[in-house]
C-alpha cells in the first residue's frame, strides 16, 4: 500500500477509536448491563456488559474501516472513476460513523433525553442527500454506487441509471430530513426508513433492467 494510503489508514483508524476517550470519562457512571440495541417501539431487547459496548463497538468500527478501506475500496481496479468527494466519503465513512453513534449510544444509556430518532433520521437523510447528488459523478467502479450485472457490463446504462439514482435519493434524503422532525412513534419512524430504503434500491435496478432490455 502507498505511503499516503497507510497514513490515512491509521488516521481513519484513530478517528474510529477517538470515542474510546468518552467511553474512559463516563465508564464508572454506566450501569453493568447497558442496552445494545432497542425494538421498534424503543424499548431494550438486548443487553451487554458495559466494557463491550464502550470498547467493542469503536474496535468493531475501526475492524470495519480497516476491511473497507484495504480488502474493498483499494482494491478496486476502477477507484479513479469514483468522484473525488465520494472517495474522500468513503474513505472516512467507518471514523464519522463512530464520532456520531458513539456519543448516543453512550449518553442514551446514562439516560440523558438525546432525540435519537431526530439525529439518526436527520443524520441519514443529510447523507442521502449528499450521496445522490455525487453518484451521477462517479462512472463505472466496483465500490460505490449501482453495482449489478447491467449497469458494471454497460457505461450508458449505469450513467443512465445513476442520473435517475440522484434525483431519487436526493428527494428521500430531503423527505427523511423532514420527518426526522415530525412527532412520529418510533415504529412509524422504523416504517418509513423501510419504505424509502426500498424505494431508492428497487426503483433504480427496475430501471436498469428496462434499460438494458431495451439495447437487447
Amino acid at each position: 500500500m502507498e505511503k499516503n494510503k497507510k497514513l490515512i489508514l491509521i488516521l481513519t483508524s484513530i478517528g474510529c477509536l477517538l470515542p474510546v476517550c468518552l467511553s474512559i470519562a463516563v465508564y464508572n457512571d454506566l450501569p453493568e448491563q447497558i442496552v445494545m440495541q432497542w425494538n421498534f417501539e424503543g424499548n431494550p431487547n438486548w443487553y451487554a456488559h458495559k466494557a463491550v459496548g464502550a470498547f467493542g463497538l469503536p474496535l468493531f468500527l475501526m475492524a470495519v474501516n480497516i476491511v473497507t478501506n484495504i480488502f474493498i475500496f483499494y482494491k478496486d481496479p476502477k477507484r479513479e472513476n469514483i468522484s473525488k468527494t465520494m472517495q474522500i466519503f468513503a474513505v472516512w465513512f467507518a471514523p464519522f460513523l463512530s464520532l456520531i453513534i458513539m456519543p448516543l449510544f453512550l449518553f442514551k444509556n446514562l439516560d440523558v433525553n438525546v432525540p435519537i430518532k431526530m439525529i439518526v433520521m436527520g443524520l441519514a437523510g443529510i447523507i442521502l442527500i449528499f450521496t445522490g447528488n455525487y453518484m451521477p459523478k462517479s462512472r463505472q467502479n466496483n465500490t460505490v454506487g449501482i453495482k449489478i450485472l447491467w449497469t458494471l457490463k454497460n457505461s450508458e446504462n449505469w450513467n443512465k441509471t445513476h442520473r435517475l439514482a440522484g434525483i431519487l435519493w436526493i428527494v428521500c434524503g430531503m423527505f427523511l430530513l423532514i420527518t426526522a422532525f415530525l412527532p412520529l412513534e418510533n415504529i412509524a419512524g422504523v416504517i418509513i426508513i423501510l419504505i424509502i430504503l426500498l424505494i431508492m434500491i428497487t426503483v433504480p435496478i427496475i430501471y436498469s433492467f428496462i434499460l438494458h432490455k431495451k439495447e437487447k
